[in-house]
């Protein structure tokens, strides 16, 4: 059978693995079009592994809830209340003695309308020195409207770098309504992925080469926590939405001016109090990997978190994603070069894709990020690929063993071979029954015609015997001159092979006779002589690298050739024992005695077929 040479189906494999590692580096180094997915992905066990865990108990969110809103209504009138409202908060919570008081509302503004109520928060402000209020960086294109940096950076508190420009100027909301000396400030800008989810909280803002702290910076700065000097934070989170202990603002409130509080008098003591809301009204809320509507003041809080219990996520190496897609397609490249089965890599690949899914979801349970999905799908790619190479590589050599056996055999035993996986490429030895049919009288019939005749004669007589051949199930081994060489019992297992042949046998004498009525009885010595003789043989694809034929080789192939030579003057078609034995009682046979044979010590003894109640 035609094979693709084995250099070839080498380079094809490597071809198609170089490009599919051209298109990794492209797409993780430069694309990032599969980015959603891997976010996705690894969102999802995030909020797995988030699940099980809670956070810090020394982080309380005092809660503007939709409760709160309604609540204090009456006495503080709709939202926004009095900043005096706030300062009596301010005053008990305070007294409670908490490691720090976090504002997450923004006082950018001045209230107009009650100046009394924003010098009562000032006052009640005046020797807290943990109170924290936000501020937001604008964009860098309003600087131009915004203050000299160097007049506000200490206001500010914004950190200095190597190369400063002093004559810079930055635009910023900061809490104007307070007076500057209580300016304990950090931005709260809100950082998205390119997705639009926010995974990350911003430590510092660079502008100008001055680094803008952000308000969980600030307050853990202050606090001694350890800060990492980088842009920002990716936040590890811990638990449900909701989970962060909160206290209802209009239940502490009331009870801060209660003469006999219910409350405890330490519940806040050395707790890091964010005031904020997660209202549904306020629209506070954030798409983040935990929800997309995560609450603002959560997301502030797990930033602080983070920060106090030195707990966040970090990357895998830039070049991690890379590396494991160029592995694995490296690996696909060097099994299917080496011909494995396309089946069994897809299984290989079907466990390594479970377990680094596995690893990336433990990954993820000991902060890192591990991303492995965007080169799997780029391995199940490069797999799908290799397979349909080796699909159509098989589907070719298939058509060219149809083309082939269609020669020698039955187009109908082809399919049938093809859908059984073909044949053995090496030899095997089968019980067959071989069948020499040649030609008598040829060169009286050839000398009365041009050779263009005789070959059109040839031609017609073969395409009618081999026709008769395939029609019992038999194989066309080859033309010999004049002679039909061709056997049953391979390539396909047919425990009748000698009554099948013997059949043909029968029928080609019978087609003979139909065609030497075409002839004319000028033609009358034309005449074949059919020998068949049962037994062992070797049968194969037998040649060289660049030619192979389908062909038997063996004794029983030189004995049946032999006995077709000794049909002259005996009989036109003669069979061994050994096959009218293996005929059974299928026909009737006469005995024409032993007959010596060359290159046999053993006479051979012969038979002439004919069918039932008719005569030899």
């Amino acid at each position: 059978m035609p094979k693709v040479p084995r250099n070839a189906d080498r380079q094809s494999a490597q071809h198609i693995g170089l490009a599919f590692m051209l298109l990794a580096l492209l797409e993780l180094l430069f694309l990032h079009t599969l980015s959603p997915l891997e976010n996705r992905l690894s969102d999802a066990f995030v909020r797995m592994q988030a699940a099980a865990l809670t956070p810090d108990p020394d982080i309380v969110i005092v809660d503007i809830d939709d409760t709160s809103l309604a609540q204090m209504e009456n006495e503080a009138g709709r939202w926004p209340w009095p900043r005096a409202i706030h300062g009596e908060l301010v005053q008990g919570i305070a007294a409670q003695q908490p490691k720090a008081i976090v504002f997450d509302i923004l006082f950018s503004e001045r209230d107009e309308f009650r100046p009394d109520s924003d010098a009562a928060f000032n006052q009640a402000l005046q020797g807290l020195d943990n109170v924290y209020f936000p501020m937001v960086r604008r964009d860098a294109a309003m600087d131009a409207q915004g203050a000299p940096i160097a007049d506000i950076a200490a206001l500010l508190g914004l950190q200095r770098g190597d190369e400063v420009d002093d004559k810079a100027r930055l635009a910023v909301l900061p809490p104007l309504a307070l007076d500057p000396e209580h300016w304990r400030v950090g931005t709260i800008n809100f950082a998205e992925d390119a997705d639009g989810v926010g995974r990350r909280y911003q430590l510092y803002t660079d502008a100008y080469g001055w680094r803008i702290p952000s308000l969980p910076a600030r307050v853990a700065q202050d606090l001694g926590f350890d800060v990492p000097q980088q842009t920002d934070l990716i936040l590890a989170w811990r638990g449900k939405p909701g989970v962060f202990k909160h206290i209802s603002y209009a239940d502490l409130y009331a009870d801060l001016n209660r003469e006999q509080r219910q409350r405890p008098a330490d519940e806040l003591k050395d707790k890091i109090v964010i005031i904020g809301t997660a209202a549904t009204g306020m629209h506070d809320v954030r798409v983040t990997p935990m929800a997309s509507l995560y609450p603002g003041v959560e997301m502030l809080a797990t930033a602080i978190d983070n920060l106090k219990n030195s707990r966040a996520m970090r990357r895998a190496d830039e070049g991690f994603p890379s590396g494991l897609a160029l592995l694995l397609i490296g690996v696909l490249s060097i099994v299917f070069m080496r011909g494995m089965n396309a089946l069994k890599v897809g299984q290989g690949m079907l466990l390594v894709t479970v377990l680094l899914l596995l690893a990336q979801y433990f990954a993820v349970g000991n902060l890192l990020l591990l991303p492995v999905l965007s080169p799997l799908l780029l391995a199940w790619l490069a797999y799908v690929a290799f397979a349909l190479r080796a699909y159509l590589r098989e589907r070719k050599s298939r058509e060219q063993a149809v083309q082939l056996f269609s020669r020698f055999v039955n187009p109908h035993v082809v399919q049938e071979l093809v859908a059984h996986g073909g044949l053995s490429r090496s030899g095997e030895s089968r019980q067959i029954t071989i069948l020499f049919s040649d030609i008598r009288g040829f060169t009286t019939l050839s000398e009365k015609r041009t050779p263009e005749q005789v070959v059109e004669l040839l031609n017609r007589y073969f395409s009618l015997q081999v026709e008769v051949v395939f029609r019992h199930g038999g194989s066309l081994d080859k033309f010999i001159g004049d002679c039909i060489m061709a056997f049953w019992g391979a390539p396909l297992d047919d425990a009748d092979h000698a009554k099948h042949a013997v059949e043909a046998a029968l029928e080609m004498g019978e087609v003979l006779q139909k065609f030497k009525k075409e002839l004319g009885e000028e033609d009358a010595s034309f005449d074949v002589g059919i020998g068949i003789h049962t037994g062992p043989a070797v049968v194969g694809l037998i040649g060289s690298e660049q030619r192979r034929e389908y062909t038997a080789i063996g004794d029983t192939v030189n004995l049946g050739s032999r006995i077709e030579g000794l049909t002259k003057g005996v009989s036109r078609i003669l069979v061994s024992r050994e096959t009218m034995q293996a005929c059974g009682d299928a026909f009737e046979f006469q005995s024409f005695g032993s007959f010596k044979v060359k290159g046999r010590e053993q006479e051979v003894e012969l038979f002439a077929p004919s069918r039932k109640g008719e005569s030899a």
